[in-house]
């Protein structure tokens, strides 16, 4: 029997979700909510349906898992613990700070309603939270270090939109070779936000605006640039279009550390991304771990859990004999 896989949200992420599971036999797309006109959005796959938003709980009995493609910043808060009464959930909620209680909010919903909620799931946080935790697991001794991209930041990229007299803009976060060479040698720098990245800006400015002005506010915008040494580059929509219309994206998360007695032995750990698509690797991450989701409440689980509580065989629609022939 396939896995019964629903979409809320049909964006670059729910778009990304329905591609996954064409490459994975297991799992089915059920059904897809959008709080668009259902009639106004045209899916790749034939045989699910299109509804509001409003009418999942009426199909809770056709979806085992349910994926909420919303954002972070308004949707998910709410989403998640809601749609948690109704359904087994993953959602890819990335605001590191406001985790715990997000956590705390799907944990009683799903509790509750007898669910499993996986949160947080994606590469950052997810993939390279799991590296942080088993690289400090075995190399207890040690420093830790994250590095982003080069890739595009969606959140900056519109943040810069949000300025008076820009049309259209895209920011690339890039890291500082010197300082990743450093840390990869195993030196142990102490690093400030400037000196660990850096952020390249390709901005259309609408026709007659104030190029200087543009260029000074983005520079000097707190919580986004005013930390980084940061590169504008006016081009034009066509240019734009042309060169810097993916979502590339990826980084490295780099654990150095010191075994033996006397600390005489030193270790580098690093795992690293390259992803052309930043939606649709986050989608292929969302889906495996919805199998685990699917798999936890079949076992009579419930409540919230994270990438941390999963299992790792859970992800994969191998069973355990193939599993221990092929990777073990």
């Amino acid at each position: 029997m396939s896995i019964r896989i629903g979409i809320l949200g049909y964006g670059n992420l729910g778009r990304g979700v329905e591609c996954a599971i064409r490459h994975n036999p297991d799992v089915e797309l059920a059904a897809v909510f959008t709080r668009r006109d259902p009639k106004t959005v045209k899916i790749l796959t034939e045989t699910a349906g299109v509804y509001s938003a409003d009418e999942a709980e009426a199909h809770r009995d056709e979806i085992d898992v349910l994926i909420l493609c919303g954002g972070s910043a308004t949707d998910l808060p709410v989403q998640t613990p809601k749609y948690a009464q109704w359904f087994n959930v993953v959602d890819s909620f990335d605001t590191h700070a406001k985790i715990p209680q997000h956590f705390a909010n799907v944990d009683q919903a799903a509790s509750e309603s007898g669910h499993v909620g996986i949160i947080s799931v994606g590469w950052d946080p997810g993939m390279f939270s799991l590296n942080r935790m088993y690289a400090n697991a075995i190399l207890t001794n040690g420093k830790d270090y994250t590095f982003w991209g080069r890739g595009v930041s969606q959140g900056h990229s519109d943040a810069i939109r949000r300025i008076e007299g820009v049309q259209d803009a895209k920011q690339y976060t890039i890291p500082v070779e010197e300082a990743l060479e450093s840390v990869r040698r195993g030196e142990n720098p102490d690093l400030t936000t400037r000196q660990k990245h850096t952020r390249e800006c390709f901005v259309v400015a609408k026709e007659g605006a104030d190029l200087s002005r543009i260029e000074n506010e983005i520079k000097t915008m707190p919580n986004y640039f005013d930390e980084y040494d940061t590169t504008v580059h006016f081009i034009s929509q066509e240019e734009l279009n042309a060169n810097h219309s993916g979502i590339p994206h990826g980084g490295f998360v780099i654990r150095t550390g010191k075994t033996g007695w006397n600390d005489e032995n030193s270790h580098v750990i690093e795992y690293s991304l390259k992803l052309d698509s930043n939606p649709e690797f986050t989608s292929s991450v969302i889906l495996a771990y919805a199998r685990a989701a699917w798999r936890m409440n079949q076992e009579g689980q419930k409540g919230c859990r994270t990438v941390f509580d999963v299992p790792p065989a859970y992800l994969s629609a191998m069973d355990g004999a193939t599993l221990r022939k092929r990777f073990l």
